[in-house]
């Protein structure tokens, strides 16, 4: 057993009181932290009177509190609600170096600890009580606001903890709020800019004659039941494959779902089925969305109409909505995909981290 006691290792002689100073020297804070979204997938923080900047709910560990119990009590401090926290999402190593405190504080580093506080409907929103005197407001935030509302560490823990969430591979280890093993979500940086806003009503119908069609998008299914999630490199912005119809397309919304998917993913789709529309009242057109089975994929090609190389991912239906703003609607899309997806003859994904795909693949 080894520790960090100024270069004097303890040895085989230490009595246990010397044993005891030595890791006393060593010591750090403990801090713990939840994190709460909303059906949109927007992240709860706080405004504190003793802040510039806006928290997660959390503090200081207790002497004798495990983290998870420190968490659970402050949730009811802060919010004045009672809840179970028992899912671990990340472990954050803050350096002295990584956090701006006075000098006299003397901050040694700290253990923060992120646990998953849930998603919370309107019921548990509006049960929400803060504490007079300490917190002054509660709202939930978009993930890219996130770094102009937080401290910069704050900020880099709470997206790493969320990207390890909808990841799903388990808690994540960090330093300064950056994973020491950063997964495609971390590496891309999913979540840093503002996702895809499309807060508009969702049709289980053939689009109405004379409604021109703006956009065809696919849910595109491997085998598995986990569906294609397009990725910019540069943005961090997630897309299903789809696009603009081409005078090429013949009017064909079906012949713009393939050559899209051609063209940005190199993909190729199979047993295509309708599923609906959206309708965007601010611009009287049709947004159509189909369901597919996804048979190859060729090299990642450079799309000819953004300039850019996506990052091609696999992710369970569930897990894509989280990348996206789709208000409402996106219950009734995910629906009406699911049930396309077993007209496939497809199974429902298992919850499982993305996967990336780089090179060519067939099913």
């Amino acid at each position: 057993m080894t520790t960090n006691t100024g270069g004097l290792p303890p040895t085989p002689s230490m009595t246990d009181e010397a044993y005891g100073k030595l890791r006393t020297l060593a010591a750090v804070w403990a801090g713990t932290s939840v994190l709460i979204t909303n059906r949109r997938g927007q992240v709860l923080i706080q405004r504190v009177g003793y802040r510039p900047t806006c928290l997660l709910p959390g503090g200081a560990v207790d002497r004798g509190e495990s983290p998870a119990q420190g968490a659970a009590r402050e949730l009811e401090e802060e919010l004045g609600v009672t809840a179970a926290v028992t899912r671990g999402l990340a472990v954050d190593w803050v350096s002295p170096t990584g956090r701006t405190t006075p000098s006299a504080m003397r901050f040694p580093g700290e253990l923060l600890h992120v646990f998953d506080g849930g998603v919370w409907d309107e019921a548990q929103i509006a049960a929400i009580r803060p504490r007079p005197g300490e917190i002054e407001a509660v709202e939930f935030a978009e993930p890219a606001d996130l770094p102009a509302l937080m401290a910069p560490d704050d900020a880099r823990r709470a997206l790493s903890a969320l990207r390890a969430r909808i990841n799903g591979a388990g808690p994540v280890f960090l330093e300064d709020g950056v994973p020491i093993a950063p997964t495609v979500l971390d590496r891309v940086g999913v979540l840093r800019t503002a996702r895809a806003r499309h807060h508009l009503p969702f049709h289980s119908a053939l689009v109405p004659d004379g409604l021109t069609v703006r956009q065809s998008w696919s849910w595109a299914f491997a085998p598995d039941g986990r569906a294609l999630v397009l990725l910019e490199p540069d943005t961090g912005a997630a897309c299903l494959p789809g696009g603009t119809p081409e005078p090429e397309d013949g009017g064909d919304p079906m012949a713009t779902a393939v050559r899209e998917a051609r063209e940005e993913a190199a993909a190729e789709l199979g047993g295509i089925r309708y599923l609906g529309y959206l309708s965007d009242p601010g611009e009287p057109c049709a947004r159509v969305r189909y369901a597919a089975v996804l048979t190859r994929l060729g090299p990642a090609p450079l799309d000819p109409a953004t300039g850019r190389t996506y990052v091609r991912i696999l992710a369970t239906p569930e897990q894509a909505l989280e990348l996206f703003d789709w208000g409402p609607s996106a219950t009734e899309q995910l629906q009406a995909a699911h049930q396309a997806r077993a007209l496939l003859g497809i199974p429902r994904a298992a919850h499982q981290p993305v996967t990336e795909l780089p090179g060519p693949i067939s099913w």
